[in-house]
């Protein structure tokens, strides 16, 4: 069957979007994960990918067209497939029929061409895509409430998306209706987040109905809340003090929640040392569970007695730790690099003395400290310049060059990995490039990087020398066709005009796909980054 996509949300703030080009034309067949348009939005330009296989049957508008959000965008389906229901649908619909508000017995409402088309209307919030490889998104926390008053531009919900946190605007007023998903659950992109609108006048179960493709049952017909019997069953459970709000919630932090989650630590049993008694992961780090009680222990008389023997009172045991959205994307993309990119690697080991009194120096006059690992970067991006070969993807049919070069650099945190970019770094001075590396990475670690600082990387770097490794290969991180592994500066006695001294070396080993790069290329691309480094004062020309 045919499946429409619509222009997804590529930024917290886009409204709408550009077709900056189209990779592939009507009538061309589509795998999930093809590179399908690039959309350039309000802060970058985006590559869009297919998530289902089949034949693209239309286009919304041609290379150049606007599109606004949630506007037709692709229709993917079976070759010759009757797409004409789907072009032809309403482009709103302000209330449903009569029969749905007035009539006792349950009303069918379903998601066709004759129906209700919820993604065009203006009361329907569907989760947005906030990342280029966002499949779905889990409710990290709700700022408001059903029922609270909503103004455009206030935050409505925190959604943790595979690579970051971020923080969801609503772009209208009106009142909350209805959400999709409680903290702490998915919702896939495109499916229905919330709706707001103005009381009584929007039929919320026909629009969930139709967002699920189903039957919307009457208000009558709707199952019960737990009696208040129950309820008191279920608290009288829980011996421990509790910090919860009136109606038996448990408040915590989303940090706290996902720590507690990732320990198995039962939240109830804490108390909140935050505002209003609400449990931060403080709380989480310094709880110690209560000891269990069980057989006396040995009296100190006991320890003269012979050893007695181990009588396998030791439990075996394991946790396991769910994945978080980040880490699903890392495990699906990196696989994916691995093992359908061919990779082969080159190492080179690179003499430091020059670069570390050229770093000191620097660092008497630079505004901002200027790190190692600041200096590989402005190296790397002037090798990069001078061999478009390495600064490149492979695209199935052809390899793209880029002229422009924006090199990622790899960073560690909680959750898995993330790669904030550098852009323009060829034309960026070194105490640019460390003030928006440290910027960058204090996001990073914060959750708190927008689309546009984590995407469009044409270069990775990955470094590990500062946790005392040596060397090590890398993974290539799609879509680019290299990325540089760069290890630990280490002193080695060299032999120096008559005698010996100590020099400082680093190893580094480039990753590359042998689709787009040649050895021969790799092996030039590493020896004028090489130069530069061996000769920082080069990199000042």
């Amino acid at each position: 069957m045919a499946e429409v996509i619509l222009m997804p949300r590529l930024s917290d703030t886009m409204t709408e979007g550009v077709i900056a080009a189209w990779h592939k034309k009507v009538g061309d067949s589509v795998k999930k994960g093809d590179l399908l348009a690039e959309v350039e939005t309000d802060k970058a330009t985006m590559e869009l990918e297919s998530y289902k296989d089949g034949t693209l049957l239309h286009i919304g508008t041609a290379k150049g067209g606007k599109l606004q959000v949630n506007d037709l965008l692709a229709i993917i389906g079976h070759a010759g497939e009757d797409i004409s229901g789907l072009l032809g649908a309403p482009t709103a619909v302000a209330a449903p029929a009569p029969a749905v508000a007035t009539t006792p017995a349950p009303a069918t409402v379903t998601n066709t061409s004759t129906g209700i088309d919820i993604s065009k209307m203006d009361e329907v919030v569907l989760m947005p895509r906030l990342s280029d490889t966002m499949e779905a998104g889990v409710i990290a926390a709700w700022h408001k409430k059903v029922g609270d008053t909503v103004k455009k531009g206030e935050v409505l919900a925190e959604i943790e998306t595979d690579k970051a946190t971020m923080e969801l605007e609503s772009y209208k007023n009106g009142t909350l209706l209805y959400t999709g998903a409680q903290q702490g659950e998915k919702i896939l992109v495109n499916d229905l987040l919330c709706i707001i609108g103005e009381k009584g006048k929007v039929d919320v179960d026909a629009i969930v109905a139709a967002g699920k493709g189903g039957t919307v049952a009457p208000v009558a017909a709707t199952a019960a809340a737990p009696t208040p019997a129950a309820a008191a069953t279920q608290t009288a459970a829980v011996t421990a003090t509790v910090s919860a709000d009136e109606n038996g919630r448990v408040k915590a932090s989303p940090l706290a929640k996902k720590i507690a989650k990732e320990k198995g630590v039962d939240l109830r049993l804490l108390q909140g040392s935050g505002d209003g008694g609400r449990i931060i992961k403080a709380d989480i780090d310094n709880y110690t569970p209560a000891a269990v009680s069980g057989p006396v222990a040995a009296t100190p008389a006991a320890v003269s007695a012979p050893v007695a023997a181990f009588t396998g009172g030791a439990e075996e045991g394991y946790t396991d730790i769910p994945n978080s959205q980040m880490r699903n994307v890392i495990a699906r993309r990196l696989g994916e690099s691995k093992f359908s990119a061919p990779h082969f690697y080159l190492t080179m080991e690179i003499n430091m003395d020059n670069a570390m009194t050229a770093r000191t120096t620097l660092n008497e006059h630079s505004p901002v400290k200027i790190s190692f690992n600041d200096m590989v970067v402005k190296a790397v991006a002037l090798a990069l310049r001078q061999h478009p070969a390495i600064n490149a993807s492979w695209l199935g049919d052809k390899i793209r060059r880029y002229k422009h070069v924006h090199v990622g650099i790899a960073v560690a945190i909680e959750d898995g990995l993330i790669v904030p970019v550098v852009r323009f770094a060829d034309q960026k001075t070194l105490p640019q490039i460390a003030a928006e590396s440290k910027e960058l990475a204090g996001k990073a670690k914060g959750k708190k990087l927008q689309p546009n600082e984590f995407t469009g990387n044409t270069f990775t770097i990955s470094n590990l020398g500062m946790m005392d490794i040596d060397e090590f290969t890398a993974i290539i991180n799609p879509p680019d066709s290299a990325i540089m592994a760069v290890g630990r500066i280490k002193e080695t006695v060299v032999r120096k005009g008559e005698g010996f001294g100590v020099s400082h070396f680093m190893k580094v080993t480039l990753s590359c796909d042998h689709r787009s790069v040649d050895g021969a290329s790799g092996a030039a691309f590493l020896q004028t980054f090489k130069k530069y480094l061996e000769n920082p004062i080069t990199m000042l020309l």
